[in-house]
């Protein structure tokens, strides 16, 4: 909960309130006081990172999704259906190779997913192979000559024009009246009368089933988080998600090719979208930071990397989208924690050049960027990780993996601000390589 005097607190006292919280466990109760120990030294060298200080040693995560079924030997389908197991596995993975930081894994409610008739995704026994992950699919689900809606009302267009789109069983939506007639008492029933509408109903009780099916999921998702924290003393660093504007467009409302058209042929519905979603994108990563009492905010990136438009367009469609969005999320308190998916080598100096970003307000984790350039030109601003390659997890060998981690460490770790990390989400790997990952970071990660 927030203090009374919130609106009074500048961004900098926000954060450390919300740091606090979170570095102390927000008063949960824990099972030993070794467990406590543990959680918060390893809190305090997350904050020492955030902070551009240098901890005792380098603070080392595993984003590890589909590894945790594989290590443990039950299938993607479990994951995302059984939460018994699920949470069995999950648990197993953090006991085996003693992580110090809780791996996000791949559960998900596939129930609720059923019950909508989500279209926007393939998963485990829904498209895909009960034993492969998820998969997106992705397509126009908002048409060119569509922008106006969504600039002028994007709640209104999500709810009638995508929700029928993305989930089969709310097609109905498309119907829905607008709320406006509840200013009139003459108005009223003809508001309420398509709510009459047998399509109608049925389209709302498939969202009440789904979102009770949520609820479950959220419960159980939730025992497991407070389970590894309060009971072994591992800190959760993912608060919540949002995405940069140009992303929200161009992922799953235009596709890659519809976006990459639009750039050219209608720039200014592309700018105006961005500017209209930018509020919502967020108010939906506070929102997380507020419900789950962690600060920590991933951004996934996607359409700003390396080859996806030039430096100019980089500069005019996804850096003043990106840079407002993580100044309103430091404006209240929390921290946006930015998954760099892909290189992004040639926009380290319009990043780093900008000068907006308050220093030790931001994390960096890069894929296929130079790191020792990001430790260079971003360095001095944010705490930087990643760049060790998803692949060397199940293709390379222990040995690999151990040179890459001195390598890294030796480029990335002096001076503190680093916290190490594959560069990607960890679906594939071998038992021996994640034990090699783990245990290279902890021994050249020591100051």
């Amino acid at each position: 909960m927030l203090p009374d005097n919130w609106n009074e607190m500048t961004p900098a006292e926000r954060q450390e309130f919300r740091l606090a919280g979170w570095a102390s466990g927000g008063g949960m109760p824990f099972a030993t006081p070794e467990a406590k120990e543990r959680y918060e030294a390893a809190a305090k060298r997350f904050i020492d990172v955030l902070k551009l200080r240098q901890p005792d040693i380098v603070p080392v995560e595993l984003v590890a999704a589909g590894a945790i079924a594989e290590h443990a030997g039950v299938t993607h389908h479990d994951m995302m259906y059984d939460y018994e197991k699920a949470t069995a596995a999950t648990v197993k993975f953090h006991e085996d190779f003693d992580i110090d930081y809780q791996a996000p894994g791949e559960m998900w409610p596939g129930p609720a997913f059923d019950r909508l008739g989500y279209m926007l995704y393939k998963w485990p026994g829904h498209g895909v192979p009960e034993t492969q992950p998820y998969q997106a699919v992705e397509g126009e689900y908002m048409m060119a000559d569509e922008y106006a809606e969504l600039i002028n009302d994007s709640e209104k267009f999500m709810l009638r024009k995508y929700f029928p789109r993305v989930f089969e069983s709310l097609g109905a939506f498309s119907m829905l009246p607008s709320f406006w007639g509840a200013t009139e008492l003459p108005f009223v029933p003809f508001m309420m009368t398509p709510f009459a509408i047998p399509p109608v109903q049925e389209a709302f009780e498939a969202f009440f089933d789904a979102a009770k099916l949520s609820l479950e999921f959220m419960g159980a998702f939730g025992a497991l988080g407070g389970q590894l924290a309060a009971g072994y003393g591992i800190p959760g660093t993912l608060g919540g998600f949002s995405k940069v504007p140009f992303d929200f467009v161009g992922d799953t409302l235009r596709g890659t090719k519809g976006i990459m058209l639009d750039m050219y042929r209608r720039p200014d519905d592309v700018l105006a979208a961005c500017d209209a979603l930018l509020p919502m994108a967020i108010e939906f990563a506070v929102g997380n930071a507020n419900m789950s009492g962690n600060p920590f905010i991933y951004i996934v990136m996607h359409k700003g990397a390396d080859g996806f438009m030039s430096n100019d367009d980089f500069a005019k469609f996804y850096w003043p989208g990106f840079k407002r969005l993580m100044l309103g999320i430091i404006e209240q308190g929390a921290i946006p924690f930015n998954f760099v998916e892909g290189g992004y080598n040639s926009r380290l100096d319009v990043i780093a050049d900008d000068g907006d970003i308050p220093p030790g307000t931001t994390m960096w984790m890069f894929d296929k960027t130079d790191l020792a350039e990001a430790k260079k030109k971003i360095g001095p601003l944010a705490a930087i990780g990643g760049n060790i390659p998803a692949s060397l997890f199940k293709a390379g060998t222990p040995e690999q993996m151990r040179d890459k981690v001195r390598e890294t460490m030796e480029i990335a770790a002096p001076g503190g601000g680093y916290f190490m990390t594959p560069g990607a989400v960890i679906d594939n790997a071998t038992d021996a390589n994640i034990e090699a990952y783990l245990s290279a970071g902890k021994e050249f990660g020591k100051y």
